[in-house]
């Protein structure tokens, strides 16, 4: 066992072949403005592959932050050695470190020089719901070594679209959690959750 992952999630990707379409999301589609993408990957899929092993769960809960205006976002403070994945290409893995023990994996969104990226919440496993971005990356062995990683390449790491449709009345808008710091814009409604 790594990381605590239970055997049950993991597999050897044969379960279910050829029964759902997959399409890997490609960089065009995180090339839009976040707050459309954060509520579009509900019901996505964001898969893990190590060795001959994949793990796939479906994204029930994210966070968006969007620009240096956003005072909850770590770019409000401009272009830092940390933040600087934030100004790059869409579609590239933000993963940093919390209290200095939980990942956050994050995917970053619109045009090149504008930070923005989605926080990944919770995502639904064998149906248990892995909830909170730690516990998510604790499972999906997420962590600082996927910083910069290309998450359109399905290499390691990457988001599906499975076909399956998620209408928009299932879906809460929330204020974001955990970033109280930032004065007003700790209420924008930007998590987006799965009504489960």
């Amino acid at each position: 066992m790594i990381h605590g992952r239970t055997s049950l999630s993991w597999s050897d990707g044969s379960e279910g072949r050829g029964m759902e379409p997959a399409t890997v999301l490609a960089r065009p589609y995180f090339l839009r403005p976040t707050l459309t993408v954060a509520r579009d990957l509900i019901g996505k899929y964001l898969v893990r592959h190590r060795g001959r092993e994949v793990l796939a769960g479906k994204i029930v809960e994210v966070e968006a932050y969007v620009g240096t205006a956003d005072k909850a976002c770590h770019a409000s403070k401009g272009r830092t050695a940390r933040t600087d994945v934030m100004f790059g290409p869409p579609g590239v893995a933000y993963v940093y470190l919390i209290y200095g023990i939980y990942h956050c994996l994050n995917v970053v969104t619109e045009r090149e020089g504008f930070p923005a990226a989605v926080l990944i919440r919770a995502a639904e496993v064998d149906g248990e719901i892995i909830d909170g971005p730690g516990r998510l990356c604790r499972l999906f062995e997420i962590d600082r070594s996927l910083n910069r990683h290309d998450l359109t390449l399905k290499q390691s790491l990457w988001f599906e679209d499975r076909g399956i449709p998620v209408s928009r009345r299932n879906i809460d808008q929330l204020p974001r959690i955990g970033v109280d710091y930032a004065g007003e814009w700790a209420h924008k409604p930007w998590r987006f959750r799965l009504r489960i």
